[in-house]
Order: structure tokens, then sequence, then C-alpha cells
């Protein structure tokens, strides 16, 4: 490579350099472009005194270190906006996982928003914003309670909670009285639906389905045995994995038409149920990595996502063993939940602030990198309906949608 030759006019000093763009910005190897300082190599009859020598050199070494290409500019501090989705600020601590949120149908601006660490918040602007509301009925007793999940049907709602806990409204949440429960209920109540008037059905995480239509007085079993039970009379009949210590639940949702999938809580297999049906149906699953999470799409069918950051879909509607993998940009980081806006719209999000968004019905998936920089894990997504939905993770951090 020839050399350039730059000759100051301070008494004569020339500096030979060997041009190298990229040593400017990254280190190159020895083949590319040389390691060495650049050579002074002062005239004969230069006079120049040591300091004077050092000064200039200073002075051009800084005059070279300015951008090559336009104008040097400041560095941005300021976080890029999420494409979608705005992050909301939240009256809580930090270390808060939300876990539901639900709003009242008859007024679609006031919902509620919980979490762990008894986190129980309310808005009435479509969750612009969000204020701190007690129950008194649930501060009776020394416990932090960590409410589960949520539903309204009309302006009836409900609450579980852990340790066990079950809450009723039936004025849109302007006030809440505590159901008693049985201190043999099967388990730890993780999802409640509100089905009608007075009405409500209640999943417990050993698979114990009660149903009530008297404000929760009085509950049904709608299944004739706990998922361990289940187990044990089926575990030979062929399901991997399945033993008396997996007979509890990583995840539980529910379909529009009142069907269930369950992961097991070791994720080697997976359970279903449809009403009418007296027994949990546990199935095989057709991947090789474990199940993080399972649900349904708008369509009627099912998607699966495994450990690692793998999506996968069903083939065809219902209840199904058959499966495909869907190729999606999460950067290694496990996807922990899917929500569908539309048959053909659907968000999923994950660790690491991972959010990806489909508008074919899941076939192909673009993350939004605009929110790579959201620190935190996201667990759920909740589409209230086309116009409204959220984001919810750890660290007290909700997302709400503005597309």
């Amino acid at each position: 490579m020839a050399t350039l030759q730059l000759t100051t006019d301070f008494s004569k000093t020339m500096i030979l350099l060997k041009p190298c763009l990229t040593s400017l910005f990254v280190s190159t190897p020895r083949r590319h472009c040389p390691t060495s300082l650049p050579r002074l190599v002062p005239r004969a009859s230069s006079s120049l005194s040591r300091r004077q020598l050092v000064s200039e050199t200073a002075a051009l070494s800084l005059a070279l270190t300015v951008p090559l290409f336009g104008s040097a500019q400041p560095a941005r501090s300021e976080e890029p906006a999420l494409s979608e989705w705005e992050k909301v600020s939240l009256p809580i601590d930090p270390g808060v996982v939300l876990l539901d949120i639900a709003f009242v149908p008859d007024d679609p601006k006031h919902g509620f928003l919980l979490g762990t660490r008894q986190t129980l918040l309310e808005t009435k602007d479509g969750g612009q914003t969000w204020a701190p509301r007690s129950i008194p009925a649930a501060e009776d007793e020394d416990f932090n309670y960590r409410f589960n999940a949520i539903s309204f049907k009309g302006k009836e709602g409900w609450i579980v909670g852990k340790p066990a806990i079950l809450l009723h409204t039936s004025d849109a949440g302007d006030s809440w009285e505590r159901i008693p429960l049985s201190a043999q209920l099967p388990g730890d109540m993780v999802y409640i639906k509100a089905t009608g008037e007075k009405s409500a059905e209640m999943v417990t995480d050993e698979g114990a389905i009660y149903v009530t239509s008297n404000r929760g007085y009085n509950w049904r079993a709608a299944v004739q045995e706990t998922v361990s039970a289940t187990l044990n009379r089926t575990v030979s009949s062929g399901i991997s994995g399945a033993s008396y210590y997996t007979g509890t639940f990583n995840s539980v949702n529910r379909s529009p038409d009142g069907s269930y999938v369950a992961v097991s809580s070791r994720g080697n297999f997976y359970l279903t149920w449809e009403p009418g049906q007296p027994f949990w149906q546990p199935h095989n699953r057709s991947v090789a990595r474990r199940i993080q999470n399972m649900g349904w799409r708008a369509d009627g069918g099912l998607w699966l996502l495994v450990r690692g950051g793998g999506l996968f879909l069903s083939r065809g509607t219902g209840i199904t063993e058959e499966f495909e993998e869907v190729p999606v940009q999460s950067r290694g980081f496990g996807i922990l939940d899917v929500g569908y806006r539309s048959k053909e719209e659907a968000w999923a999000a994950g660790g690491s602030g991972i959010l990806l968004r489909t508008t074919n019905g899941g076939k192909t998936w673009v993350r939004d990198k605009a929110a790579d920089n959201i620190a935190a894990n996201l667990y759920s997504v909740k589409f209230i309906d086309d116009n409204q939905g959220f984001v919810l993770g750890n660290d007290g951090v909700l997302l709400r949608y503005l597309g």
C-alpha cells in the first residue's frame, strides 16, 4: 500500500502514515493494517525543541480524529419509541410481576391490573394511568397475596390469588367481598372466568375445575378427579414422562367455547379438557424441547411455545398433536405468551423484551426491534378488543397498544 505524506508548516516536520480507514474504528489483523505508531521524521535542519515537537504532534493527532464523513453528532440518549406500543408508568415497586388485567365490559375505560406482592391497580381512562387500589377484605390477615387472575362479565367480577383467596364484586369493582373457601381445595387457584350472572368457572393448578351459579357460595366439580389421579390411571397408556409428581400445571388457557389446554409443570406433555368430559386428556408432545406455554389461536387452532424460543402452530383447528414449527427471530430468548388481536394479527412476547408480530395468522413473524431496550421479561399478551391491548411483564413493566 502506498504511503501518504503529510507535511506540516510547523517547523518543517514531516509525518509518514499508512492510511487504514478501518483502524479508526475497529482493530484489524496485522496483515491488513500495521499496528505500529506513526513515525515522526524530523528534517536534518530542524531546530524544534522537545516541547514544540510534542505540542505540534498532539495538535495534528487531534485533527486526524475528526470524522471522515460529515460532522460529529452528539450521542442520542433518548430511547426509541415502540412502533405500536407505549410503556406505561405504574405506581408500584420495580420487583412486581404483573400477572393479569381485565376491564369492565359496560365501561371499557374502567379496568384492574393484578400482580405479585398484593398488587392491585385501577384505571378509569383505558389504561393510560393507574392508581393503587386497596381491598379491605384482602387485608384482614397478615398475608402478602399473589393475585393470579381477574375476570368480568357485565358488572360482576372475580379475583383469585395465592394463598387461597377469592374476591367478588357485583358493582364493577367499586366494592369487593371475600368468598369463603374450603380448606380441602385441591391446589392453588390459578384461573377464573366470569361466565354469566352470579356464575363463574375456576381452575386450580392440580386440574380441579369448579363452577358456581350463586355468586360463589356453592361450587360444583366439573371433572371427577385431579390430574394426579388421571395420570396414575393412564401412566401405562403411553404418556411420556407422566408420573404422580407431574400432576400440576405450569400454565392453563381457556378457549371462547370453554375448552382448556394446560402444560404440565415439567413441560414434558400437555393436557386438554372439553366441556362434558369427566377427566383431563393427556397428550404426548410432538416436539423435542420441553413446552413453555400453549394457548388458542383466534381461528380455533393451538399455538405452542418451547423453551429456547421455538414457536409451533397446530395443523388445522381444534385439539391435535400435530404441530409445525414457525421460524421466529427470538434471539435465543424464550417466548412466553401469544395474544391474538384478530385471526390474522397476533403478538408474541418473551424474555429480555422480545416482542414479535404476525399479520398473516402466524406464518411469518417480525421482531419489533424498538422493544429491544426493554429490560424485562414480558409474560403475558392481552387484547381486550381490536383497539385495546396490553403486554405484562416483570419489574412492573406494562405496555399499552397504540395501533
